[in-house]
C-alpha cells in the first residue's frame, strides 16, 4: 500500500524526532501547502476568500491558542473572545496612534498585550480548576467587554473601531487574495511554532499538568509558572487572531464582535476538531466555518430555500448534536478519527 512504512529506516535521532517522520506525510503536507499558496489564489473567487478561507484560517489560529490552554494544559477557558478583543484593539490603537506602524509589529504587540491580560486572569489557576476556572475566565470576558464598550478612547471616541486600509511593507492589502496570502502565511508559521512547542519540554510539562497536576508537581514541575506560560502563549495566539480578524477580515468592528458567543464558537471548534491536536484546530475551524454556508446553499440548490432564522436554528441543532456526540463517543474529535483511519490504512488488509 502507498501508506506503508515497510522499508523505511531511521538512522539518526533527528529523523526519529522529526515532526512528520513518515515521508508520505511530509509529501502530503508540501502538496497541501502548494495548493493553498499557489493553486487556490489562481482559481479562488473573492467570495471564497472573504467568506470562507480568511475567517476559517483566523479562527483556526484562535483555536490553536485555546487548544494549547485547554487541550494540552487542561485549563478550561471561556475567555477566548476577550483575548481576541484585546489583541484587536491593541493593534488598532498602535496603528492609528503611532506613525508608520508596521502591520505585523502591530499584530505582535496586540498578541503581547493579550498575553499579559491572559497571565493576569490566569493567576487563579493555581487555586481553582475545572468549572471554577471557567467561571473566572468568563469574568474576564465580561470585564473586557465592559471596558471596550465604556471607555471610548479604545475606539478613538467613535461608535466602533474602523481600521485603516492594511498596508504591509508598502504593499496595500486591497484585495481578498492578498489578505488571504498574508493570513495563510502567518497561520502556517504560528502553527508550526505551536507544533514544536507542544512537542518539546514545555509541551510535555503542560500535558503532565493536564493529566494529573499533583503528580506533575511531585516530579518537579512548578505548577504556577507552567500554567501561566500556557495562559500567556494561548492568549498571544488569540490576540494575534483577533488583530487579524479586525484588520484583514472585518475592517471595522464593535466590541460585541468578540463577545461570549465568539468564545463558545472557538471552544466548539476544538471539541469537534479534537482536543490536544493542532490538526484538530484546523479541522474544527474549517467545519464550523463551512457548515453555515452549506446550510444556506444546499437547500437552495435543491430548490428548497430556507429562511435565515431556520438556517440559524439548524446550525445550532447540528453543532449541539455534534458536540454531544463527540464528548460521548470520541472526546478527541475528528482529528482522532483521522488518526485511527491512518492506522488502519497502514495495516490493511490485516485486522486491527
Amino acid at each position: 500500500m502507498l501508506y506503508r512504512e515497510t522499508g523505511q529506516f531511521k538512522t539518526t535521532y533527528a529523523a526519529d524526532q522529526a515532526m512528520f517522520p513518515i515521508p508520505q506525510d511530509r509529501i502530503g503536507l508540501w502538496l497541501i501547502l502548494a495548493i493553498a499558496f499557489i493553486g487556490v489564489p489562481l482559481i479562488g473567487s473573492p467570495y471564497l476568500f472573504a467568506g470562507l478561507l480568511i475567517p476559517a484560517l483566523i479562527l483556526a489560529l484562535a483555536a490553536i491558542g485555546l487548544n494549547i490552554l485547554t487541550g494540552y494544559c487542561g485549563q478550561l477557558s471561556l475567555g477566548t473572545g476577550a483575548f481576541m478583543a484585546v489583541g484587536a484593539y491593541t493593534a488598532y490603537n498602535f496603528v492609528i496612534r503611532v506613525p508608520e506602524m508596521n502591520l505585523l509589529l502591530a499584530f505582535l504587540l496586540g498578541g503581547g498585550m493579550a498575553a499579559l491580560v491572559g497571565v493576569l486572569f490566569g493567576l487563579p489557576s493555581l487555586r481553582i480548576k475545572g468549572f471554577y476556572l471557567a467561571v473566572a475566565t468568563l469574568a474576564a470576558q465580561f470585564f473586557v467587554d465592559w471596558v471596550f464598550i465604556r471607555i471610548k478612547w479604545f475606539v478613538n471616541y467613535g461608535s466602533n473601531a474602523s481600521a485603516p486600509e492594511p498596508v504591509l511593507f508598502g504593499l496595500a492589502l486591497d484585495t481578498p487574495v492578498k489578505k488571504y496570502l498574508v493570513v495563510l502565511a502567518i497561520v502556517v508559521i504560528m502553527a508550526l511554532i505551536a507544533k514544536n512547542i507542544v512537542r518539546g519540554r514545555v509541551g510535555r510539562a503542560w500535558m503532565a499538568v493536564r493529566d494529573m497536576d499533583i503528580a506533575a508537581e511531585i516530579i518537579g514541575i512548578r505548577l504556577l509558572p507552567t500554567k501561566l506560560l500556557a495562559f500567556a502563549v494561548s492568549s498571544f495566539y488569540c490576540g494575534v487572531a483577533g488583530a487579524m480578524w479586525g484588520f484583514l477580515h472585518l475592517g471595522a468592528w464593535e466590541p460585541l464582535t468578540f463577545d461570549i458567543n465568539r468564545s463558545f464558537q472557538v471552544l466548539f471548534m476544538i471539541i469537534i476538531g479534537g482536543l490536544g491536536s493542532i490538526l484538530g484546530s484546523f479541522i474544527g475551524a474549517g467545519f464550523i466555518s463551512a457548515v453555515p454556508i452549506l446550510i444556506s446553499l444546499v437547500p437552495a440548490a435543491l430548490g428548497v430555500p430556507i429562511s435565515v432564522a431556520t438556517a440559524s436554528h439548524l446550525e445550532s441543532m447540528i453543532f449541539g448534536g455534534l458536540i454531544i456526540f463527540f464528548l460521548i463517543a470520541e472526546p478527541n474529535g475528528i482529528a482522532r478519527l483521522w488518526q485511527i483511519g491512518k492506522e488502519k490504512l497502514r495495516l490493511w488488509p490485516f485486522p486491527h
